[in-house]
Parts: C-alpha cells; sequence; structure tokens
C-alpha cells in the first residue's frame, strides 16, 4: 500500500471522513504503482488530501471565490420533514420550477410545506429535476434502493480476457489516452488525477449543457477539453475514431442516457475487446434507482448523512446537515482513477476489463467505518499559483508525492471546448 502520514483526524464530526478521503487516495496511489512499476514509490501525506478534497473552495480566479449552491439548492421543509434539492445546473432549475410551479425560492418555500417530502421527491423527479426525501440511516438501508446499493461492492470489476499493449516502463503515463466523458466532480477528480501522472485526456462535454465554469477549472488542470454533439453524424464518427484509439474510457452520465450514441458499456464491450471502460453514477447502473440522477448532497440526504450532521434550528426543529467535503464525490473520483489504473496494468498479462463505482456505495462505506474520537483541527493548506487562460489562479497543490517530491500539474485549464477531438499525438 501507498504510504500516508499525517494527522487521522482534523474535520471532526460524528463519521470518519477523513478515513474515506485518506483510503480512497491510498487506493489511487497504490493502483498507479501497480500501473507504473514498482520503482515509483507514491505517497501522500493529511494536509494535501484534506486540501484536494475541498479544491473547489480554495480555488482563486483572480482573487474571486467560485460560486456556491445555487439559491433553489438546499434543504426545504415539506409538510412532513425535509427534503433536499439541486438546481445548480440551468436546465435542473428550470425542471424543478416546472415541477412545484414557481422559480421564486419564496413560492417554493411554501408549495414544498404544503406537501409529503416523498411527493415532492418524485414530482421534481418525475420532470427530469433533481430532489429527494431526507432519510435517516435505518431507513434508507431498510429500503429496496439502500438494500441493493448495500449488496454491490465498493467497486465492481468484469475482468475479460481481451489483451492490449502493456504501459511503456518508467513513463507513467505518458501515451495512456483517456477519453473522459464525465462531468461535475466524481469522473473529472479521476481524470485529473489520471492527467498528473502523465495521461492523454480528453474531456468532451455536450455543447448544449456548458459545465459549471468553476467547477471547469477546478478540475481541468492537465487536461484538453472539447465539446461535440454525438447526434451530429460528424462528429460521432470523430467520437468513433477516438475510441478505436483510446486506452481508457470514463463515462459518469446517468446510465442509459448516452445508449442512443452506442455508448452503452455492454455495446464497448462487443465493439472495443481491450479498451478500459469504467462507470459510475449517483444510484448504481441497475437497481430499483438505477434511472436517477444524483449528485453528492442528494446522496448524503437520502441515505443518513445529512440527518447525522443536522443542528437543531429554532424554528424547524432539527435541521439536515452535511459533510465537510463533497467526500463521496472525491472518494468516488479516487476510486475510479485506480479502477482505470489497475484494468491498464492487467491488460497485457491476463487482460483488460471494466468496472463500475457509484457515490451511494461510497456513502454505505462511509456510514460502516469505525468512528473513534474525532479531532479537530485546522491543516496548512499546500497552495500554488500560476496565470492561466482564465486569469491568476491560486489552487490546492496536488496530493500526489514520489519519493518526496509533490507531482506538479502539466498545464492549467484551457478555454473551455477549445480542443479538437483528436488525440494529442502519435504513439
Amino acid at each position: 500500500m501507498a504510504r500516508v502520514t499525517g494527522p487521522r483526524s482534523w474535520w471532526g464530526g460524528p463519521l470518519d471522513v477523513e478515513g474515506l478521503a485518506l483510503g480512497s487516495v491510498q487506493t489511487a496511489l497504490t493502483a498507479a504503482r501497480l500501473a507504473c512499476g514498482p520503482r515509483e514509490r507514491f505517497h501522500t501525506e493529511s494536509s494535501s488530501v484534506a486540501a484536494a478534497f475541498a479544491s473547489l473552495d480554495h480555488l482563486r480566479v483572480d482573487g474571486r471565490k467560485p460560486e456556491g449552491f445555487a439559491p433553489l439548492s438546499g434543504y426545504f421543509l415539506a409538510r412532513d420533514g425535509w427534503v433536499r434539492l439541486h438546481a445548480n445546473y440551468p436546465h435542473h432549475a428550470r425542471a424543478l420550477s416546472g415541477a412545484l410551479g414557481s422559480d421564486s425560492k419564496e413560492d417554493l418555500v411554501d408549495a414544498i410545506a404544503s406537501l409529503s417530502a416523498v411527493d415532492v421527491a418524485q414530482r421534481v423527479t418525475n420532470a427530469g429535476g433533481l430532489a429527494v426525501a431526507v432519510r435517516a440511516p435505518e431507513d434508507w438501508r431498510a429500503s429496496p434502493e439502500g438494500r441493493f446499493v448495500d449488496a454491490q461492492p465498493w467497486i465492481r470489476f468484469d475482468l475479460v480476457e481481451a489483451l492490449g499493449p502493456a504501459l511503456e516502463a518508467g513513463r507513467r503515463l505518458t501515451g495512456v489516452r483517456i477519453l473522459d466523458l464525465t462531468r461535475v466532480i466524481a469522473g473529472p477528480v479521476a481524470s485529473r488525477f489520471l492527467a498528473l501522472l502523465g495521461a492523454d485526456v480528453l474531456r468532451i462535454d455536450p455543447p448544449a449543457i456548458p459545465e459549471l465554469i468553476d467547477q471547469y477549472i477546478d478540475n481541468g488542470f492537465g487536461k484538453r477539453s472539447a465539446t461535440a454533439d454525438f447526434a451530429d453524424p460528424a462528429q460521432h464518427e470523430k467520437l468513433t475514431a477516438l475510441l478505436q484509439h483510446a486506452d481508457a474510457l470514463i463515462m459518469g452520465y446517468r446510465p442509459g442516457a448516452l445508449e442512443k450514441f452506442g455508448l452503452d458499456p455492454y455495446a464497448l464491450r462487443e465493439r472495443y475487446p481491450n479498451l478500459v471502460v469504467v462507470t459510475l453514477d449517483a444510484w448504481g447502473d441497475h437497481g430499483p434507482w438505477g434511472d436517477r440522477r444524483g449528485f453528492d448532497s442528494l446522496v448524503q440526504a437520502a441515505v443518513g448523512i445529512a440527518e447525522l450532521y443536522g443542528q437543531s434550528d429554532a424554528e424547524a426543529g432539527r435541521r439536515p446537515g452535511a459533510l465537510p467535503v463533497q467526500a463521496l464525490d472525491h472518494s468516488t473520483g479516487y476510486g475510479v482513477a485506480a479502477a482505470v489504473l489497475a484494468l491498464l496494468a492487467r491488460r497485457s498479462t491476463v487482460g483488460a476489463g471494466w468496472a463500475h463505482m457509484c457515490l451511494a456505495r461510497t456513502a454505505h462505506l462511509l456510514l460502516d467505518l469505525p468512528v473513534d474520537h474525532r479531532d479537530r483541527r485546522d491543516l496548512e493548506v499546500p497552495r500554488e499559483e500560476t496565470e492561466s487562460a482564465f486569469g491568476h489562479l491560486s489552487f490546492a497543490s496536488p496530493p500526489v508525492f514520489v519519493d518526496g517530491n509533490r507531482i506538479g500539474y502539466r498545464w492549467t485549464p484551457g478555454p473551455y471546448g477549445a480542443d479538437p477531438l483528436n488525440w494529442a499525438a502519435d504513439r
């Protein structure tokens, strides 16, 4: 296992979030050594992991702080409990407003107060928005969707005997091509980590639904960025060409969302047998909630974490809370990176394969960690500064060291969607 140094706790609170964070980064670094060779002695330390898990909070763009949750995102009190809404993306905000009849926060407060939490969540979900009723941990684990998630491993591997090229010794991931079809945090964290190790990462977003720019900057280091409408035959043909020469594909869209473009895992297995494919989602790629959208904050609310972190509210009783960082996203991201690395490592000897992860299973992992004394302390934030296409950036340093030396990002995020739909260079 990769070495980890530094304090064991710092955020405090009722759950061992630090253990989840340190363990997931350690898993990714251990897989990195497996893929890159035993001479690469990867390690990390606590303050860098803590900073990485709060990287968006530490980002400054020309001194500006990133934008937080949108006004219609957050906890709202329903008739019989709390509901968590997520409306950071404009199309999700429109779906939410359409489902509840207003885009005014004040009107939404009144509308939600007259409905049950389950009713609010179902109406918004049916309209294509994002909402969940806040539950207690035991209620979630007893539900059909909770039992389904419990039955899954943290990383579900599906291994095959389709051999592929070996990684070149002594070059880390230089020349390895990663196609990144992910958004928000978890998937981009995974591909940012792989880019840090030298991979050629090409992220592709749909032009009609751009990424939130602060999130793009935070996770765009060392990658290239393109946009493509896969419904356009010419652009779909370029996607096919990319896949033919890719080493790994990471997909983070809702299960089934990309099937119409031939991008479902099973079709890809038939067409590209030695392509490493890793998928991630919120609730699982099948099961009771397999077709639902989701984000870290919604998973926290549904599985009981929000209740555990709740605080007394003079007007509303006990108000749900949240983890100190988006730990489900970040930990899942490092798990995805570990899965990619492990599958690349075995590809040339016994065959490639595929893997799947979901945020809810990471939440179960956190809930099941033993909790000892939880110290609260402030750790130093390792930071770096540089100029970029977006102005002067100040950001958290990456949490990866080799033989005592921190690895740095190769370049800053470039203009969003400005790169062509091809790989950087021939191998």
